[in-house]
């Protein structure tokens, strides 16, 4: 090396370059259906309105999950009284999507099921699985935990009582 030359380091920083290709909306055009849950493109966004025949069918963000079995939220409800007042925390559940489902149809329940000494519910998005996991702690003053991953478009709740 010369005198006066500068080093390169070479330990930088690699920005990850990798697209959630469940959010990629430049590919899809005005009025596309999903052709599974008749959830409906307009404005950029998914939506439960109504469009005339004729529109393209695709499958949505949600329902490409599903069927890929690729979950972005894992909500974990352990403790003796969750196990005990089960029919009512599944309710309460069931609510919270029914009511999150009306503003963001992306955000679905996938499947719940009971593992060992806990209740397991998976879901396709993470913002659900954040809003069971407040109201859950909300109602019933659960013990509340969550841990983001790949980037924050994954999720696992911890709720124990």
């Amino acid at each position: 090396m010369k005198a006066g030359e500068k080093i390169k380091r070479k330990d930088r920083m690699i920005k990850d370059r990798r697209k959630d290709v469940y959010r990629n909306l430049s590919t899809l055009k005005e009025s596309t259906m999903c052709k599974i849950c008749g959830a409906v493109f307009i404005n950029g966004r998914w939506t439960w309105n109504e469009v005339s025949n004729g529109v393209r069918k695709v499958l949505c963000p949600a329902c490409r999950r599903i069927s890929d079995k690729l979950l972005a939220g894992i909500i974990q409800i352990k403790g003796e009284f969750c196990k005990n007042h089960r029919n009512e925390v599944l309710n309460l559940v069931k609510n919270v999507e029914k009511l999150e489902k009306t503003e963001r149809p992306m955000e679905r329940i996938i499947n719940v099921r009971e593992v060992k000494a806990h209740t397991l519910i998976t879901t396709t998005g993470i913002h659900i699985a954040r809003r069971v996991g407040e109201v859950l702690s909300r109602s019933y003053a659960c013990d509340l935990s969550f841990q983001y991953g790949d980037g924050e478009k994954s999720i696992r709740v911890f709720c124990n009582r």
